[in-house]
């Protein structure tokens, strides 16, 4: 009984969710660490976190803080809003052109194998000019204890944009921590001609505790003012 009655609260909960007006979907918040297994067999939507929401765009002429950020099942989305609450940033996500899969295997096979062959997904999105930002958030989750392949295709496209910032990585994982993920966003800017960037301090969250992260989100976001200043 007690388990029915948190598995509603938990769906309640999620209903408050939202980013730029549009509800999230993050249904893995519901499993403890058993159940989740780090991840293995997450499902989506199939869309990316956009079967039923346009892909989330605020884009202003005033804001100096951006956050951009890929999402596949909700964690890193719930994650991201959690910040723009607290930075009141633009925001854009990272859309490709070809969703990936809401069978986890399915997604797994298609990441394994893009990683492998260096085949990163096309893009499908319009990204601003990114000179009027101090600060750009970029949130991802952790594939395989490296960068997941949307984000990587992100900075192989725009990477060389990011001068003279302050980059502020976030993501969300499957317990195993944050790989590689942060040399990797470094190495990509630097090949792509981005430089002068300076680097905050990762926030690593696991996908199903995001929303319990409230304290360790101002925490973080405190610091990384701080660094800005």
């Amino acid at each position: 009984m007690n388990f029915n009655n948190d598995s509603v609260s938990n769906k309640n909960q999620q209903a408050n969710y939202k980013i730029a007006g549009q509800s999230i979907s993050a249904p893995q918040l519901s499993k403890n660490d058993r159940e989740w297994q780090n991840g293995y067999g997450t499902r989506s939507d199939g869309q990316d976190t956009n079967s039923q929401n346009k892909p989330t765009r605020k884009i202003t002429k005033t804001a100096k803080s951006l956050i951009i950020y890929f999402s596949r099942s909700g964690s890193t989305e719930l994650l991201a809003s959690k910040i723009a609450n607290q930075t009141n940033p633009d925001i854009l996500e990272i859309v490709v052109k070809d969703p990936y899969a809401g069978n986890y295997q399915k997604t797994l096979s298609r990441a394994n194998s893009e990683r492998e062959n260096q085949d990163y997904p096309e893009l499908n999105m319009q990204v601003p000019d990114l000179k009027q930002y101090d600060t750009i958030y970029l949130g991802y989750p952790i594939w395989a204890m490296t960068l997941s392949h949307p984000m990587t295709a992100f900075l192989k496209t725009y990477g060389g944009r990011l001068t003279d910032k302050i980059i502020a990585p976030f993501m969300t994982e499957g317990g195993y921590g944050q790989g590689d993920s942060v040399q990797r966003v470094r190495e990509i800017i630097r090949e792509q001609g981005g430089e002068r960037d300076t680097f905050t301090k990762a926030l690593v969250v696991d996908g199903n505790k995001v929303d319990q992260a409230d304290k360790r989100v101002t925490q973080w976001v405190s610091q990384v003012h701080a660094d800005n200043n």
